[in-house]
């Protein structure tokens, strides 16, 4: 586990762009945190990092967005919405067993779709500012262990 604090939205971009340069076809982040404490951003970030020039937004309403254009594709989904539904008809394992990276906002509503192997990253938001978040970095399996190794060596040490 691995913990960063970040009181600005380029400080959470920067450490999205930090992993960005480590994530392999398959890798599934899955972003824990409430509305507005910068799972985007974080998102924005790690598509900067993949060298994807759209403009990145939170895919509440569509489910899933899909961006090509980049180093490997990028699979944005947002699973708010199934909350009461499931995901069981949606085609998940096409994205998480496919060519891109997946990222996933609100994973709990679909924790039985999900792979065993991932990297979860935590985003609190301060109760005393709100500037400033902690993200933790839960890596489960050793895939997801050695990407946050090979992405934060220095804070690993």
């Amino acid at each position: 586990m691995l913990e960063f604090k970040t009181t600005d939205p380029e400080q959470t971009m920067a450490i999205a762009k930090q992993l960005g340069q480590q994530v392999q076809a398959g890798d599934v982040l899955l972003l824990d945190g409430d509305l507005g404490a910068g799972k985007t951003t974080f998102t924005k970030g790690l598509a900067a990092s993949l060298e994807i020039e759209r403009y990145i937004k939170s895919p509440t309403f569509t489910l899933i967005r899909e961006y090509q254009d980049g180093r490997l594709p990028l699979y944005h989904m947002d699973m708010y919405r199934l909350e009461e539904t499931g995901a069981s008809d949606l085609g998940l394992e096409e994205y998480l067993d496919g060519n891109g990276v997946s990222v996933i906002e609100w994973s709990q509503f679909i924790a039985e779709e999900l792979p065993s192997d991932y990297l979860m990253i935590h985003f609190n938001k301060d109760v005393h500012d709100d500037q400033v978040r902690t993200l933790v970095l839960e890596p489960h399996g050793a895939r997801y262990e050695a990407l946050v190794r090979a992405s934060f060596a220095d804070e690993c040490h």
